[in-house]
């Protein structure tokens, strides 16, 4: 890795904490005028974000596999309105349709929020045969952020924040076998697809900052949503994560307010214009580490923010995809 990336890789004081809610971090801020696209916007942390930014004033564009479940969910909220377009991030088809529509309602976009997911799926092939949640955690939304890079371009000071996780931690990135086509192993899945998250933040900022467009990866923190949708309740109480009546009972468990919170300040604080690149955790600039220490002490792995590897994954993921050239 990189000095400069190390040592970018570093708390900044900021006046938030692992405690504030979504509310807390939006205090104040006015988003009049400006444009949001946020993916699974209408469940979980995604919900929580499109409240908070449509509160402030912002127009949102939530692109929704379930379009009738998005409508539903999103119904009266306060603020700006929000549109929905139907999209499967995993059917690369469907996510250059969502782009040309949301190309066509809008000549901008001012943050995209990269927060759908899944989680320790079971084993299942998409498209050309693509493990689903590579597919769906990271290829679907490179697709889309190539789709629409001249939109942000046109912000001139757009960020980009794309959800990860401490299950980053699981895994490096499988160069040699991405699709598990040796044998699949649900959760060395999804922290592969983590990592992958924070690897493309870290070469969309490398080449996007000379147009304006920062980004960012994050850990939202542990929060018990739908992301967890595949997991038993007899393996959620395995994991320490709720008791036997379903209550929320593991350590430092956020609330879905709490978990949006470092998203949306990675989206609207001042403290990190002129940055970007960066991993970020309870509102605040995560630190190194190159060592096996628990992926719940927090910290972001030295080679999930390898420029290197960024760069590697960043054409892997064009010859996968078909994008083309940005920046």
């Amino acid at each position: 890795m990189s000095t400069q990336t190390a040592t970018a890789q570093h708390p900044i004081d900021s006046p938030f904490s692992a405690a504030s809610t979504a509310d807390e971090v939006m205090a104040g801020v006015d988003l009049s005028g400006r444009t949001a696209v946020v993916t699974g916007g209408y469940s979980g942390l995604g919900l929580e974000t499109v409240r908070a930014l449509a509160a402030a004033g912002a127009r949102v564009i939530v692109p929704a596999r379930r379009p009738e479940s998005a409508r539903e969910a999103l119904a009266g909220l306060p603020g700006a309105s929000c549109e929905i377009v139907p999209m499967d991030l995993t059917d690369l088809a469907d996510v250059r349709s969502a782009a040309a529509r949301i190309r066509e309602a809008t000549d901008r976009i001012d943050f995209l929020m990269a927060v759908a997911g899944v989680m320790a799926t079971s084993e299942r092939r998409v498209g050309p045969g693509w493990e689903y949640q590579l597919a769906a955690n990271h290829l679907g939304h490179f697709a889309l952020v190539s789709e629409l890079y001249p939109l942000l371009r046109a912000a001139h000071g757009a960020r980009v924040v794309v959800y990860s996780s401490a299950g980053h931690a699981i895994t490096d990135f499988r160069w040699h076998d991405p699709h598990f086509r040796t044998g699949y192993d649900r959760w060395e899945a999804y922290g592969q697809a983590k990592t992958a998250n924070v690897l493309f933040a870290v070469h969309l900022d490398a080449i996007g900052r000379d147009d304006g467009v920062r980004a960012f990866a994050l850990h939202p923190g542990s929060i018990i949503t739908g992301l967890q949708r595949e997991l038993t309740q007899p393996e959620l109480i395995d994991l320490g994560w709720v008791d036997e009546r379903g209550t929320v009972i593991g350590a430092g468990f956020k609330t879905p307010s709490q978990g949006a919170a470092t998203g949306l300040w990675a989206a609207t604080s001042p403290l990190l214009a002129d940055r970007g690149g960066l991993y970020l955790e309870d509102c605040e600039v995560a630190r190194v580490t190159y060592d096996d220490r628990p992926m719940d002490e927090g910290r972001v792995r030295g080679y999930a923010v390898d420029p290197a590897s960024a760069a590697r994954l960043w054409e892997l993921s064009v010859a996968a995809t078909g994008a083309g050239p940005i920046g």
